[in-house]
């Protein structure tokens, strides 16, 4: 599995959501803040997107997707001026999958929705993820075009089965919106997406997803990047953020973190299975990342777990 389909996979995304919205006139609609992946798609005329603590809206056309992965309040508007309707007054008339309207509907169509993601991975696995992905040029909205007309016509006409559906739609394109968002840049930026287009640092954080049991050393992730040493370290720090070996340990500790809610395997276990000579050694590592002890993560999570039951 290549390493965004780790990722993915990893933050389980729950509770799912999407509807359609048909817009006409002066409207604006004040979205509260969420944990988890936003999607959002304009099938026709256009809109503005005022995030809170940005200065400057962003402009929606026909044909763009975006994307916001912070917790973050935002507006979307005919006009930013125009006093906002709560989103969940608007939409909860709308049954799920279903489509609302706001005045004659006349001048905008588009869709959205969320991807819920809570817990300690996701905070570190979005963190991963740009703040927002915007697919605005003509060549990547191709891709995504199919995908957002499928997706309206089972809001529009739901048929047996339409939830799940549109649930793969809307899958496929949150996929394709990150696969796309490093061409959307005329060169090369800053960011975990761009550092797998990247072909050397791509080729170093493949080979640290495919095997993270591996004693990776700085000398042998330069030489799968085909690069020198101190030119792949200043490159791999600029573009992902944190040096490969810290990048490393935060990968081993995220697969640690699936393993002990997923899986029966023991901590000494989990730690060879990751490279680690000792459990006291994995410990200590998984403590800086993660903010516990595996013990306590564990107990933590079945008391979470009992109380959920009961």
């Amino acid at each position: 599995m290549d390493p965004l389909s780790q990722v993915l996979t990893l933050l389980k995304p729950q509770n799912y959501m999407f509807r359609g919205l048909e817009a006409g006139g002066n409207w604006s609609i004040q979205y509260p803040p969420n944990e988890g992946i936003r999607c959002y798609a304009i099938l026709s005329g256009r809109c503005w997107l005022a995030i809170d603590g940005r200065a400057d809206p962003i402009q929606l056309v026909a044909g763009d997707c975006i994307l916001l992965t912070r917790n973050q309040s935002f507006r979307m508007a005919s006009d930013v001026g125009i006093t906002p309707t709560c989103a969940i007054a608007l939409f909860g008339s709308a049954p799920q999958g279903g489509v609302a309207r706001y005045n004659d509907g006349n001048d905008l169509t588009g869709i959205g929705g969320f991807f819920q993601i809570r817990g300690t991975q996701a905070r570190i696995l979005l963190g991963l993820l740009p703040e927002i992905v915007h697919i605005r040029k003509e060549s990547n909205k191709t891709a995504l075009r199919v995908a957002m007309e499928l997706m309206m016509q089972e809001l529009r006409d739901p048929q047996p089965g339409g939830y799940l559906v549109a649930q793969q739609i809307a899958q496929m394109m949150l996929v394709l919106a990150l696969r796309l968002h490093p061409a959307e840049s005329e060169k090369a930026g800053a960011g975990w997406l761009f550092a797998l287009a990247d072909r050397h640092m791509g080729a170093a954080i493949h080979a640290m997803h495919d095997d993270p049991a591996q004693p990776w050393t700085l000398e042998s992730l330069a030489q799968r990047a085909c690069m020198s040493r101190s030119t792949f370290a200043q490159k791999f720090k600029n573009t992902v953020g944190t040096s490969p070996l810290e990048y490393l340990i935060r990968w081993r500790m995220l697969l640690a973190e699936n393993k002990l809610i997923n899986s029966d395997e023991s901590i000494y276990d989990i730690a060879v299975s990751l490279g680690y000579e000792s459990e006291s050694s994995f410990g200590a590592a998984f403590k800086r990342v993660i903010g516990c002890a595996p013990r306590q993560y564990g107990r933590s999570r079945m008391a979470t777990e009992t109380v959920s039951l009961t």
